[in-house]
This record gives C-alpha cells, structure tokens and sequence, in this order.
C-alpha cells in the first residue's frame, strides 16, 4: 500500500511543480500573444454584418428578427470568463495544476510498467516520449489555435487528437522495447497513419489574425510545451527514486 501511495505523492508533487513553471513560461511567452490576437476577434463579424448590409432588401427583411436574437442574446448574456490579471492567472495555474498531475500519473503509471524511473536523467527522456506523443504528433495536423481563428467540429477533432495520441504512444514503445523489423515497421505506419489519414480541417481557413503571428504562438507553444515535459519528467524521476528508496 505505501508503494501506490508513494507513486501518487510523486505524481502530484512533480505534476504541481510542473503546472506551476508551465504558469510562468505561458504568462511571459504565450499569454501577450493570446491578448494580441483578442484584439482580432471582431474584426470577422465587423466583416460579414458589412456584407449583410451590403443587401438592402435582404437587410431590411431580416431586421426585425436580427433585433429580437440581438436582445435574446443580450438577456443571456456570454460564458463567464476570468477578468485579464490575476484572476485569468490564477484560473490558468490551476488548470495547469490539474493537468500537471493528471499527466504525471499517466508518466508514472506507465513507467512503472516497465521497471520505473530511476533518476531524473532517465525521467527527462520520458517526459520527451511524453512530449511526442501528447504535443508533437498531434500537432503536426491540428497546430494550435489563436482567438479569432477558424477550427473544423470539436468532436472530430478531439477523435482524431485522441486516435494520433495512441498511435504515437503504441509506435514509441515498439520502437524502444521491441528490436524486430517488423515491429520497427509497425511503429513507423502507426505514426504516419493519422496524418495520412489527415486531421479535420475548418470550411475556410480565412482569419483576421496575421499568419506571422500564428507561427509565432504555434512555435512559443511547442516550446513551452517541451519546457513543461522535460520538467514534468525529470521532477518525476527525482522525486520517484527519493520516494521509492526512502520506503
């Protein structure tokens, strides 16, 4: 029993940590460029009431069934969502906590599978299996998206995110645990079948955020991504072989 519960105290102490230098890298890296695509977010409905009202006829049918949906939605009101500060901050490190840890029992279950983590060395190199399989393989066909950007149906994009996880999982571990040809094989089709399939694409891909922009948080993501794993793993490791020793 003192062995599971010292694999979830590892577990939440190295997917706390994690959380929190995730926090902070997203605060200074990621976060301005999320504010500066915000200001954007308006500009596409500016652009299609403009086209509308370009109809008069059309326009003046509508009118009168435009303002009733205008004051429904006004009478609802938006989502709630934390105000920029500290509270969006506060709001952002406790997602990151909850992912953190939740990431690292899925590391830590995993790894224990196959002997565990002995040292943070070896736990770096399975936060970047992590990384692969969680960040990059997903998101060479679904790149991660600013404010104001088009998206294709959440559902098939979360199937085909979750299909390409576990196939990059699968083909990491054929690659690393199996020494066959035909398992190396295996694993290569595995990776490359998601994207051969190809992931779900919006109608139009026409956005009023600049494209400059774009690669910029796409690339500030991967990096702050990798940052997270390569903690996530390497707290992992330390904390396991402290933990594990002790008892």
């Amino acid at each position: 029993m003192d062995y599971f519960r010292n694999i979830v105290v590892v577990a939440a102490l190295a997917g706390a940590l994690a959380g929190l230098g995730m926090t902070v890298a997203q605060y200074f890296v990621t976060v301005p460029l999320i504010l500066k695509a915000e200001t954007f977010e308006g500009q596409g409905a500016t652009q299609a009431t403009d086209a509308s009202e370009a109809t008069e006829a059309t326009a003046a049918a509508h009118e009168h069934h435009a303002h009733e949906e205008n004051a429904a939605a006004h009478d609802h009101g938006e989502g709630w969502a934390p105000e920029d500060g500290f509270e969006r901050t506060f709001f952002n490190f406790l997602a990151n906590l909850i992912t953190g840890v939740g990431f690292a029992l899925l590391l830590v279950a995993a790894s224990e599978l196959f002997g565990g983590l002995h040292g943070w060395r070896q736990g770096v190199f399975w936060g970047l299996a992590g990384f692969t399989i969680f960040t990059l393989a997903p998101g060479l066909g679904l790149p991660p998206e600013l404010p104001a950007m088009p998206a294709a149906e959440l559902g098939a994009r979360q199937a085909w995110w979750a299909g390409t996880v576990v196939s990059a999982a699968i083909a990491l571990g054929l690659l690393f645990y199996s020494r066959s040809l035909i398992a190396t094989i295996a694993a290569i089709a595995l990776l490359v079948l998601p994207h051969a399939i190809g992931a779900p694409q919006p109608i139009s891909h026409d956005s009023p955020v600049p494209a400059g922009l774009h690669h910029s948080f796409v690339v500030a993501v991967a990096m702050t991504t990798l940052v997270f794993w390569a903690l996530l793993g390497g707290l992992a490791g330390y904390f396991r072989e402290r933990f594990i020793r002790a008892a």
